[in-house]
């Protein structure tokens, strides 16, 4: 049996980082967001893991089983803009306050949890450096990213979005949690 482990990303990591999130959007997610968006993924991806990974505030965490890379997550703290209220007005927390940006685990390793170690370890992270809860943002429509969200206790804040891929209008929806994450069995 394969060892399953998280780490942080490495700048040799942004190629293999870039052809999960190609699989995994080209798999799950071409119908939502439409093949101008996922072209413009293709020619720009592996540039913009790597300056995510090099990014000081940011954290880019690996999912690996045995030797071989299978999904990454993004945390760090969030940005006003990503944790205002809709009226505009930021919380009382907004400083303490961690964004969990994407977390993607490639579909043929999906379901073996990869996905909740990587949850669990960007959280510590998160927790950490001073935040205290966490927010992400889901397409409304991807039942997959938001059951897995709900099992591990975050729930939508009321708080909708519209985002335009070129193609497309995507909602997503604002999802907050506790940083507190258990893993179980």
């Amino acid at each position: 049996m394969s060892t399953a482990a998280v780490r942080a990303a490495v700048a040799t990591d942004a190629a293999e980082i870039a052809r999960i999130q190609r699989v995994t959007w080209r798999t799950a997610f071409a119908d939502l967001l439409g093949e101008q968006a996922l072209a413009q993924l293709e020619a720009t991806a592996e540039q913009q893991w790597a300056e995510a990974i090099a990014h000081p505030a940011t954290t880019v965490h690996i999912a690996a089983e045995g030797t071989f890379t299978v999904g990454f997550c993004v945390a760090g703290p969030a940005p006003e803009e990503e944790v205002a209220l809709a009226s505009g007005k930021l919380p009382e927390d907004a400083a303490r306050t961690g964004l969990i940006a994407t977390i993607l685990v490639e579909p043929r390793w999906g379901r073996r949890g990869h996905g909740g170690r990587l949850l669990a370890e960007a959280a510590a992270s998160l927790r950490h450096n001073g935040a205290e809860r966490g927010i992400t943002w889901v397409a409304e429509s991807d039942s997959a990213s938001l059951s897995f969200f709900r099992r591990a206790g975050w729930r939508p804040d009321g708080t909708i979005r519209t985002l335009d891929t070129g193609q497309r209008r995507v909602r997503e929806v604002r999802l907050t949690g506790q940083l507190e994450i258990e893993l179980v069995g």
